[in-house]
């Protein structure tokens, strides 16, 4: 009854074999070996863009600050949401890679931003040389209440950030997740929604610290690999990364895991709403439910083994990974309702 996190879960059978291989012998270092280039033309075709730059770095907020920094200048300023991850727990890391520039948090229901919030804060940004520049929009999909945004509501939020010269960013750590519950296509969450550069997460779908940044306009390629070199994070050893990443991919793993564990989120937001006096904070999208429950459940869950962030005022988050099982869920259920 492991609840946590997703990024708590371990490495499938499939990215720990990938990994072995990867182990025999040598190649070359800092991604000029070959499983690194196979990687990049997989992840292209994938999105259907050929011309995409794909950089690997083995944690998320090196892909989000590094994205980030590609579109905002130190004077700049990032829309997110109010309580978006690169704002909440990230330790201040986008402002660091772009040398100082200041995050403008947008409310919004849900952990979601609406065309007329941002439209909103735009109106008031910018102009004076006594203000910071609107640089970029940052959007998460899943975002941190574990809700999902559409295709269309990427492209209407995209299409009003590029209208004022915004770059447009993508937070996905839960990529695969949100692309298993809209069934969008990779290039339709992304480049074709107006989106710049992504961060594709595959820690919380069951890789050993592999992200990627993948970035849709090329003309920024070498600044990017430039930032992140100097930011430490061109690994030496790529090869290790780009395996995992690989195997992922290949044949639709990350999306059939993520399948699975929104599936199992699905079946606990069922059940948490039969509990009595149990109530969901949020839609349940894809593989988080956040639920409010009294004190007797919580004491009889904790009793009974169950492991989860407990928020306060009776709010928790339950996170479902990959190797999440209806047994799990029903036994965490059956805790819950004594």
């Amino acid at each position: 009854m492991f609840f946590a996190s997703d990024n708590a879960a371990p490495c499938p059978p499939a990215i720990m074999d990938a990994l072995m291989r990867a182990n025999a012998g040598f190649a070359m270092s800092y991604g000029a070996d070959a499983a690194t280039t196979a990687l990049r033309d997989q992840i292209r075709t994938l999105f259907d863009a050929p011309e995409a730059e794909v950089q690997l770095v083995t944690t998320g907020t090196a892909a989000n600050a590094l994205a980030l920094a590609l579109y905002t200048p130190p004077y700049g300023s990032i829309l997110c949401h109010r309580h978006a991850h690169i704002e909440e727990d990230e330790c201040g890391a986008p402002e660091f890679f772009t040398a100082g520039a200041k995050l403008h948090l947008i409310d919004g229901a849900h952990g979601k931003i609406t065309p007329d919030a941002l439209t909103t804060a735009l109106a008031g940004a910018g102009g004076a040389v006594h203000s910071v520049q609107p640089s970029a929009l940052s959007l998460t999909n899943v975002t941190e209440a574990g809700t999902v945004y559409t295709v269309a509501e990427i492209t209407e939020l995209a299409s009003i950030a590029k209208a004022r010269g915004l770059g447009v960013h993508l937070d996905g750590a839960r990529f695969a997740n949100a692309l298993a519950a809209t069934n969008a296509s990779p290039a339709d969450m992304t480049w074709r929604a107006g989106v710049d550069v992504l961060s594709l997460g595959g820690t919380k779908n069951g890789l050993l610290a592999a992200e990627a940044v993948v970035l849709f306009d090329p003309s920024k390629a070498w600044e990017l690999a430039l930032r992140r070199k100097r930011a430490g994070h061109l690994t030496s050893k790529m090869r290790y990364v780009s395996a995992q990443m690989a195997a992922w991919l290949d044949g639709g793993l990350w999306l059939d895991m993520a399948t699975h564990a929104n599936a199992m989120a699905a079946r606990l937001a069922t059940g948490l709403a039969m509990i009595e006096g149990a109530t969901l904070a949020h839609p349940v999208q894809a593989n988080i439910a956040f639920a409010r429950l009294p004190a007797s459940a919580h004491a009889r869950a904790k009793a009974a083994g169950a492991v989860y962030y407990d928020m306060g005022d009776g709010l928790c988050r339950l996170v479902c990974s990959w190797c999440t099982t209806a047994d799990d869920v029903d036994a965490l259920l059956a805790a819950f309702n004594g």
